[in-house]
């Protein structure tokens, strides 16, 4: 948590956001992974709630009325037999006094407060829900069925609350960096140990040993695989191979619950061939180039599209793609070897804000999404600001399935030599990927430890480590 004054300024700064009304923030509760008593650990609230509320525990609500210029916890106490199981906690009331709050409620006064603000037409703001207990919740509150609260959650809220979280106070830049730092931990553990005989599944367990070991979590499901052209590829039962690739794409979610999220591909046996170093240098070369053209007043959509035109050109050198570099790339043909976006916002949540809607989080009215494979894929396009955090995350993929269904159908024939992608089919996929924070005029890794990824600097760790 941090101080008592940051969640009021926050709360005060979003009433005057969104002016009027009633502003109901829903914290989750427990989630059962297989029976109602046995829940997902560790426990994990609400992001927005967590910003204007900070209290980590289940089963409450933040209701902040703009007219009356009053804010309320509701939730129930801790019960005796909880007590015995769990140990004693703070009480509802000692809790929202920590962060603020002077009025508290029980939950069953949740509906008579929502009656009334019905009553006086106020409007009643929420965010999109997305727990299937929060719905239900609101279907009972406010007579909005579930198939229907996205579009009826308050898009005034969403805007308020994506203004505010997505330039980050410096104390949140404090909390990323410590993010970053167990992130550290974990890659350079996972390079460590990677060598061929082990498996995927053991070595992504340690890395995910770690993140529970210095901070809460992991900031999303650890991808550790020898597939590198699968985007969101899970570490499996398979033994690491000699010769081959392993992409590591792993982020900690520390005690605050502030994200790290960060990409290495390395030699299983230390050592990078050629074939892999002509790939792997013009994804370092792009990965790098971020640094230079990142900075506020840019849109990230022109950063990501100058990114491909630099990929297709050292592509067309290797002889994998030919003809006009802008053509290619305003055609899409670079989507065969990226079809992901550049990067993504974060901070609480690994791609941030998420589920206020990407096009709201993401896009804006002078920039909106694109139709385009692959271009489709950026989550994040409009002008950067100051204070900003976003992912720098370029990659190139062999996907022996997408190859095949382009070639088949006769795509992009005058940008790219299918026959030399062919021989690529067996290559896998590589992956760089670091935090970026835009400053004042330019940007900056975020970690004060770099985790290696220059290919000597790889070389070496994974040889003397």
């Amino acid at each position: 948590m941090f101080s008592k004054e940051t969640y009021v300024n926050r709360r005060t700064e979003l009433k005057k956001l969104v002016k009027k009304g009633v502003i109901l923030l829903f914290g989750n509760n427990e989630s059962p992974v297989n029976y109602p008593s046995n829940g997902y650990y560790p426990f994990r609230q609400d992001s927005s709630f967590l910003y204007y509320f900070g209290i980590n525990r289940d089963g409450l609500v933040g209701i902040i009325d703009i007219d009356e210029d009053t804010e309320t916890i509701v939730g129930n106490d801790i019960d005796i037999e909880d007590i015995v199981w769990f140990g004693s906690v703070d009480s509802v009331k000692e809790l929202a006094a920590s962060v603020g709050v002077s009025k508290t409620a029980p939950m069953k006064q949740l509906q008579v407060i929502c009656n009334e603000a019905l009553r006086q037409h106020k409007p009643v703001h929420f965010l999109p829900p997305y727990r299937f207990d929060t719905k239900l919740q609101i279907f009972d509150l406010l007579g909005i069925h579930p198939n229907q609260q996205k579009e009826a959650a308050s898009l005034e809220l969403i805007n308020a609350v994506i203004t505010m979280r997505s330039t980050k106070e410096q104390q949140e830049i404090d909390e990323i960096e410590n993010a970053c730092s167990i992130g550290y931990k974990m890659h350079t553990t996972a390079m460590r140990l990677t060598k061929p005989g082990l498996t995927e599944k053991y070595i992504g367990g340690q890395v995910d040993g770690v993140a529970h070991s210095y901070g809460a979590m992991v900031s999303f499901a650890t991808i550790y695989t020898q597939h590198g052209e699968i985007m969101h590829g899970a570490p499996r039962w398979d033994e690491l191979q000699d010769g081959r690739l392993v992409l590591c794409d792993a982020g900690a979610e520390n005690r605050n619950n502030y994200c790290s999220d960060n990409t290495r591909t390395y030699p299983v046996n230390g050592k990078f061939t050629q074939r892999q170093l002509d790939i792997y240098s013009i994804v370092e070369a792009c990965h790098d180039y971020v640094l230079n053209v990142a900075k506020p007043g840019v849109r990230y959509k022109d950063v990501h599209l100058a990114v491909c035109r630099l990929m297709a050109g050292k592509l067309k050198e290797l002889g994998l793609m030919k003809g006009d570099v802008d053509e290619a790339v305003n055609a899409g043909a670079h989507a065969m070897f990226l079809p992901h976006g550049l990067g993504h916002m974060m901070g609480m949540d690994v791609h941030d804000m998420e589920g206020l809607g990407q096009i709201y989080v993401g896009f804006d009215e002078e920039t909106r999404p694109s139709t385009q494979f692959g271009t489709n894929a950026l989550r994040m396009g409009r002008r950067l600001e100051e204070g900003f955090v976003v992912t720098d995350e370029p990659g190139i993929y062999f996907i022996p399935d997408l190859i095949d269904d382009w070639r088949a159908k006769g795509l992009h024939t005058d940008f790219i030599n299918y026959d030399v992608l062919e021989t690529y089919k067996d290559f896998g996929g590589i992956r760089i990927e670091d935090d970026v924070l835009i400053t004042a005029d330019s940007c900056r890794f975020l970690g004060k430890e770099r985790i290696p990824y220059h290919p000597k600097d790889v070389e070496e760790f994974m040889a003397n480590n």
